[in-house]
């Protein structure tokens, strides 16, 4: 079984297993270690989920920015999550996550996939990113249409760092040995 060091060792384990906690905790992203390592480093948490809050400060603050630089490393952050209903998905915790929007048939498979298409066109450099917690494929499919014709590319950020962040306190919960 997978599980994550205790909180309080973080600020002392090298890099290589800090990069993995991240990686658990959200999905594998070079530009996410770049973030936030030196906060790993540097600071002593409390809980993980005191952790997944600071991060989640990072990345409304990359967010909000005006930089164009810092627009592309959040946009590089959130793509780090895999498309839903996607077949190839690298992460043990996303394969479990998205089992059930694996399940059903070609025609739901199918309407995924074109609004995975969709959502990337209207957003460019983005993707789809929501907490799927066990709804159902036409629920999740009903978010992704109302956030697609929303068209508001800053909603969508605040939103996917949002799921993102989400997810990553649940799997912390499930990973957690504190």
């Amino acid at each position: 079984m997978i599980s994550l060091p205790p909180i309080h060792s973080l600020s002392h384990l090298p890099d290589s297993e800090l990069t993995t906690v991240l990686d658990l905790l959200f999905e594998p992203s070079p530009p996410l270690h770049t973030l936030s390592l030196p906060i790993l480093r540097s600071t002593t948490f409390p809980t993980y989920n005191t952790l997944v809050v600071a991060i989640n400060a990072q990345l409304n603050a990359l967010a909000t920015s005006d930089s164009p630089g810092h627009v592309t490393r959040l946009s590089e952050i959130l793509c780090s999550h895999p498309r839903l209903g996607e077949n190839k998905v690298d992460s043990e915790q996303s394969r479990a996550e998205q089992a059930q929007l694996q399940k059903g048939g070609d025609e739901e498979k199918e309407q995924l996939a074109k609004l995975n298409s969709e959502y990337e066109a209207k957003f460019p450099g983005l993707r789809y990113v929501v907490f799927v917690n066990g709804r159902p494929r036409p629920i999740i499919m009903e978010n992704m249409k109302a956030r697609i014709g929303r068209g508001d590319i800053k909603a969508e950020r605040q939103e996917a760092i949002q799921a993102m962040c989400d997810i990553a306190a649940d799997r912390a919960s499930k990973l957690s040995p504190d």
